[in-house]
């Protein structure tokens, strides 16, 4: 399979959105008004914000937030059942949020977006875009340097309200030490000959992990500030991450997924019972939860085997979180949902 493509599938969903977009605010005709760029158009307000498509889900405390399609963000202060909009600066596609506390938190998406909120959601600031973020790489990457704007970050994680990383397409990754006011890139510190996309960064069972495409899986060496090869037994591409404080499980295309109790020595197939690819996960509760392109949400309780959640209605799931007691918030396409796990 073309690495392009491949690259992808996990994000399919949020491409066809942003193709949508653009065709959307294309002009019409020669006489239409320009292209508004959506780096310098701020997310409409809509009351139905919360219906769009969205492709990351996390937790700031007791609220959840989300982030999706032509910039909304929406947030929810009880567990799922109502959404409120953010104020945000770009109308950019956004694909991953997290929150190392319950104030502070980024969120990263198309365009080189990285935004920044210190109220829990509320309100986002603008810290890094493509138009920056090439005169920042200078060296490091000179395609993706001169490319600018065109490489999207794929996922965000934060240790706490200063120390962070951003991944993305091509082995894109930068570092910050002072809460995203400075980045710094990380290109020449992963073992990534290739540019392979990254499309997951998380810290799970006591170590850094990043996942990618065609079996890449590494994880932060701190002594020699280096992201090192973790051997799996899976050559597929990683579209994501999960686990607790004593396993990892790196899941993704046509249902594989594959459980570390040793920091990434050994791994062990996990029986999902599908075939198509798993997009998003989260521990809940003592149980890990997994969901698919194709509306699956899976729950393990044991680390081996998962079984499927009863779903009244199927659809397509990019992010999932726990909301509640034996709760999920579901995040796709067709906006945001909750589903009961029992």
């Amino acid at each position: 399979m073309d690495r392009r493509l491949a690259g992808r599938q996990r994000h399919s969903l949020a491409a066809a959105a942003f193709a949508a977009a653009l065709a959307a605010l294309a002009p019409a005709s020669a006489g239409a008004s320009a292209f508004a760029d959506p780096l310098d158009t701020p997310a409409a307000k809509s009351r139905l914000a919360a219906t769009g498509l969205y492709n990351g889900l996390a937790r700031a405390g007791s609220r959840i937030v989300a982030v999706g399609q032509r910039g909304h963000i929406v947030y929810s202060d009880d567990t799922g059942i109502s959404w409120q909009q953010a104020k945000v600066p770009v109308s950019s596609d956004l694909v991953a949020v997290t929150f190392p506390t319950p104030a502070y938190g980024w969120a990263v998406g198309h365009d080189g977006v990285v935004l920044h909120t210190s109220d829990g959601g509320a309100s986002w600031t603008s810290q890094l875009d493509g138009r920056a973020l090439g005169k920042l790489l200078g060296n490091a990457n000179k395609r993706l340097a001169e490319q600018g704007a065109e490489n999207p970050f794929l996922d965000v994680w934060f240790a706490n309200q200063r120390s962070g990383f951003v991944v993305g397409a091509f082995n894109l990754i930068l570092h910050t030490e002072d809460g995203g006011r400075t980045w710094q890139p990380w290109l020449d510190r992963t073992d990534n000959k290739t540019d392979l996309h990254l499309y997951a960064i998380r810290a799970v069972a006591g170590h850094l992990f990043i996942a990618g495409e065609q079996g890449l899986l590494m994880r932060l060496d701190p002594v020699s500030a280096r992201f090192r090869t973790v051997e799996v037994p899976y050559k597929g591409t990683f579209f994501g991450l999960a686990g607790d404080k004593d396993s990892v499980v790196a899941f993704g295309l046509r249902g594989n997924a594959f459980r570390s109790s040793d920091a990434g020595k050994t791994w062990a197939p996990m029986e999902t019972g599908v075939q198509v690819g798993l997009t998003a996960g989260s521990s809940h509760e003592g149980r890990l939860v997994l969901v698919s392109q194709a509306g699956h949400i899976l729950s393990s309780r044991d680390g081996a085997a998962f079984r499927p959640v009863k779903v009244e209605r199927a659809t397509p799931a990019a992010a999932v979180i726990g909301a509640g007691p034996s709760t999920v918030v579901v995040a796709g396409p067709r906006g945001l949902r909750t589903q009961r796990l029992d």
